[in-house]
């Protein structure tokens, strides 16, 4: 068996992710995004390779969708409505209220702004949206009669999930973006300690060890303040959801402790319903963001304000948050074009920015000059200043998911390859875990060695003795060996249709299955010489040796020929148990009426003067001896042959 990953998308690259699993017979598409930096047919993933024919709604059991960023929710409009995907859609619930928003202010920007083709029109997204079933965090969704999916706070941003999916015993983790620490308005990822064939884990920060979040927020706060109090304007290119309320709260919380005058702008329209939905959500935020939301709402801001574009070229110095991030086009992209040449100005750029944009091209190095296309070339001359707000995890968060996790494979996507082949080398090095990073358009088949669940009845479990080996939220791993020379416990494996298999004890197998028990047993005679002087110590009392097995048993002075036979074969069983007594522990020797019992182990005298196992002489006469008559089940074969040969020793010494 094997977990077969077609990568469609943020194959050693940031953008578009998509990553089709085939695990168990299902098929689930992960993500569904569109690559920011690109204008051609890369812009979406190259949905062919799922089916030939174009027929999705076969090929596909479900689509799941981890956040509303356009990297991995920014394809999926074009995808139901264009391929006609008509399939489950699965997304947290800020993930469906949120995504709209973002799909229709894309769709502004290349339609109306660029002029480009329309890829989606708004009654697209609409009808896409009404296909989605929304899910809660640490909900199980059974998909069908063998898939099931559960959501985990991702942190990120707000209702970012990572998708946990089970098919029969096979499970994987899917994590789309994630955050390990918490920050101002959300917390930090969480998930429970899974059994994980796979996990498919974002590499974006595959290398990079960030310094602590208060170091640089201070960096952030002294740039901005710097640049402001010199008469600059800072411009600060975020995308509206998630990094724009965080830096909103902390630029507020700074403007209030300074008592600072300077405005601070965000562009009108898509912020003001983000904040409106990041109210609604408020239990998916920060702790304390949830612990003070009953006093003051944190999204109330009180120095941050809609921006009015009359005032972008207005004297004086102010701050500025515009849309989209990276400065990929719209908004922020004209505002970079009015300010960059002065150099009293400052870009800041918070986060992460994909190859082909304009952040990525001033991340890479302070340019003098920025063309833009064929045409139009901007002169640089403001401040640059780079700082990871990004909300996305760092090497170590990576690392520590997967130590945590421990699963038994680990694909990395969304990273750019040579940081990822680095990455790739610590896991397997520190971790001991097998990692691939596979190419777009690329298919891995990721092994797995398949499992059945076995009970145990409590009869067999109590003949072992048992050492725990390691735990799960759900089971409990143990290790079973008997106290005897075998090399592991005896147990039976029944397996019935519809039920669970099980392991029995052997004891238990007759009474399973309803059958009458039958028992073989094995039978042969020992001769045992006693002198007479032991054999009359013992006529008149049989004393027990073992208090609570053997009985006191008086012989009357008057007794007839049988009670003195009997009288003998006491005598002889007790001279018998005292030679046992000598060689091996009696204490579970049980002493009845007529012979010496331990399990299915029975010694009798034997009264059968034609039996087959009496000696003679050499003239063929019958010797005289005590014969015992020995009968043993095969479950004490092991235990017979000692006793036996017990007593042929005894023999011998005589």
């Amino acid at each position: 068996m094997a977990i077969e990953c077609l990568v469609l998308g943020a194959g050693q690259e940031v953008g578009k992710s998509c990553v089709v699993v085939s695990i168990g017979g299902k098929r689930i598409m992960f993500d569904c995004g569109m690559h920011m930096g690109y204008l051609d047919h890369r812009r979406f993933p190259d949905f062919s390779l799922i089916s030939e024919t174009g027929d999705f709604n076969s090929a596909l059991t479900c689509v799941v969708i981890t956040h509303f960023h356009l990297d991995h929710v920014g394809a999926l409009p074009y995808f139901t409505e264009v391929c006609g995907y008509r399939g489950p859609i699965y997304m947290t619930y800020p993930t469906k209220a949120l995504a709209p928003l973002m799909l229709e202010d894309y769709r502004k920007v290349i339609v109306d702004r660029r002029g480009e083709e329309e890829l989606f029109t708004y009654d697209h997204i609409m009808e896409c949206m009404k296909k989605v079933i929304p899910l809660d965090i640490k909900q199980t969704i059974q998909v069908d009669k063998d898939l099931e999916i559960r959501a985990y706070y991702a942190g990120h941003v707000l209702g970012a999930a990572m998708i946990y999916a089970k098919v029969g015993e096979s499970t994987i983790l899917y994590t789309g973006d994630y955050n390990m620490t918490p920050d101002r308005h959300l917390g930090a990822a969480q998930i429970d300690r899974l059994q994980l064939d796979l996990v498919i884990t974002e590499s974006t920060y595959a290398t990079t060890i960030r310094d602590s979040k208060y170091a640089r927020e201070r960096e952030f706060l002294k740039a901005v303040h710097k640049c402001v109090a010199g008469g600059g304007k800072v411009l600060i290119p975020t995308f509206a959801l998630g990094r724009a309320q965080e830096l909103c709260i902390l630029l507020d919380d700074y403007w209030e402790r300074m008592k600072l005058k300077v405005p601070i702008y965000f562009s009108a329209g898509l912020t003001i319903q983000a904040n409106m939905y990041y109210k609604m959500f408020i239990g998916w935020a920060s702790q304390k963001i949830k612990d003070t939301s009953s006093v003051r709402n944190t999204y109330d801001f009180k120095h941050v304000c809609p921006l009015d574009r009359s005032l972008v070229n207005a004297p004086g110095p102010c701050v500025l948050f515009a849309t989209p991030g990276m400065i990929s086009g719209g908004f922020s992209l004209e505002v970079f074009k009015q300010w960059a040449p002065s150099e009293l100005n400052l870009v800041t750029l918070p986060g992460y920015c994909v190859a082909g944009t304009i952040g990525h091209k001033l991340m890479s190095g302070k340019p003098t000059k920025v063309d833009l296309d064929k045409e139009t070339q901007i002169d640089v001359r403001c401040q640059i200043h780079q700082l990871s707000f990004s909300p996305h995890t760092d090497a170590k968060g990576i690392m520590d998911l997967i130590g945590f996790l421990s699963p038994k494979h680990v694909m990395l996507v969304h990273g750019e390859k040579p940081k990822m082949a680095s990455l790739r080398e610590r896991i397997q090095s520190e971790l001991r875990i097998p990692c691939c990073y596979p190419a777009n358009n690329e298919t891995v088949l990721i092994p797995t060695t398949p499992s059945v669940k076995v009970g145990a009845t409590k009869m067999f479990i109590r003949r072992c003795s048992t050492s725990t080996l390691g735990k799960t939220d759900d089971k409990l791993l143990i290790s079973c060996s008997t106290s005897n020379e075998a090399s592991g416990a005896r147990g039976i494996l029944v397996m019935e249709k519809t039920k669970t298999a099980k392991i029995i004890d052997e004891d238990e197998l007759v009474h399973t299955l309803g059958l009458e028990e039958h028992q073989v047993l094995y039978a042969l005679c020992r001769p045992v010489e006693f002198s007479t002087m032991e054999l009359a110590t013992n006529e008149a009392n049989i004393i027990s040796l073992c208090e609570s097995s053997l009985m006191v048993v008086d012989v009357p002075t008057s007794s007839t020929t049988e009670d003195v036979n009997s009288a003998e074969n006491r005598s002889s069983l007790h001279s018998l148990l005292v030679q046992f007594r000598a060689k091996i522990d009696c204490t579970n020797i049980q002493v009845v009426p007529g012979h010496l019992q331990l399990r299915s182990f029975h010694v009798s005298v034997c009264s059968n003067e034609d039996c087959k196992y009496r000696m003679k002489n050499k003239n063929g006469i019958p010797k005289s001896m005590v014969y015992f008559c020995c009968r043993w089940s095969p479950v004490d074969d092991k235990f017979a042959r000692e006793l036996l040969q017990i007593m042929e020793q005894l023999n011998s010494s005589c």
